[in-house]
C-alpha cells in the first residue's frame, strides 16, 4: 500500500530562481553539497523533461547510500512541479517505490517562495521505515540551495 511523507518549507528566494536551481540540480547540487552528491550524470535526456534519467553518486554525507538512478515522470513548467521515480539504488532495498514530487510556490512577495516535497513510497518489507531522516535530508538540501542562491547573483 502506498504511503506519503510531505515536507513544506518557506524560503527567502524568488520562486523562479529556486525552480531554476532544481532544474539545473545535476550541476548545482554537487557544487554546493559535495559531501552529499559526488556527481550527477545525465544518462538520457536533458534532465528537465519527462523521460530524462540521471545517475547520482552520493558522497559520504549520505548515510548508507552510494548511488541511485532517477527518472523524471512529470514536469509542469507553469506550476514549477516535477515528479520523479528512483528506479535503481540502495534505497530500493528499503522502499519498493520511492516517487518524490517537488512543487515550488511563489511567495507573498517577489523574493520568497514555498517548497512542497511529497514522497509517495511503498516499504520493501512489512514495516514502514521512519520518515524523519527523509524529511531532515530534504529540509537540509532545500536550505542549502536557498543559502547558495542568496549568495549568488
Amino acid at each position: 500500500m502506498a504511503r506519503a511523507v510531505t515536507v513544506e518549507l518557506d524560503l527567502r528566494v524568488p520562486a523562479q530562481k529556486f525552480w531554476g536551481a532544481i532544474q539545473d540540480s545535476a550541476s548545482v547540487f554537487p557544487k554546493i553539497m559535495p559531501t552529499q552528491f559526488k556527481s550527477i550524470e545525465m544518462i538520457e535526456g536533458d534532465g528537465k523533461s519527462v523521460g530524462s534519467t540521471r545517475h547520482i553518486k552520493y558522497g559520504e554525507g549520505m548515510k548508507m547510500l552510494t548511488h541511485a538512478t532517477e527518472r523524471i515522470d512529470a514536469v509542469d513548467e507553469t506550476n514549477m512541479t516535477v515528479t520523479y521515480t528512483v528506479i535503481e539504488g540502495e534505497i530500493l532495498s528499503i522502499y519498493k517505490v520511492f516517487r518524490p514530487t517537488l512543487k515550488v510556490i511563489p511567495g507573498a512577495d517577489a523574493n520568497s517562495c514555498s517548497v512542497s516535497w511529497t514522497v509517495e513510497f511503498e516499504p520493501a518489507g512489512n514495516e514502514t521505515p521512519p520518515s524523519d531522516p527523509i524529511k531532515e535530508a530534504a529540509i537540509s538540501m532545500f536550505k542549502t540551495v536557498e543559502g547558495y542562491l542568496l549568495t549568488t547573483a
